[in-house]
């Protein structure tokens, strides 16, 4: 099982590309994507969460 369901899930329903996430907390996509193998520390993932709710808004 990949790591980081909550956030790849997240994501996928709100209909948020990963690549947009990474933009819109300020780092490249390829750091993100390393980042996602490996559990995230609490700060990282709840930084995320925001990024992806805040996404999701603007798509509608």
């Amino acid at each position: 099982m990949k790591e980081n369901q909550k956030v790849r899930k997240a994501a996928r329903v709100a209909g948020v590309p990963l690549w947009k996430v990474a933009a819109s907390i300020g780092v490249s996509e390829p750091t993100f994507m390393r980042w996602m193998r490996f559990p995230l520390p609490e700060e990282k993932e709840t930084r995320i969460m925001e990024a992806i709710s805040a996404l999701e808004k603007e798509v509608g």
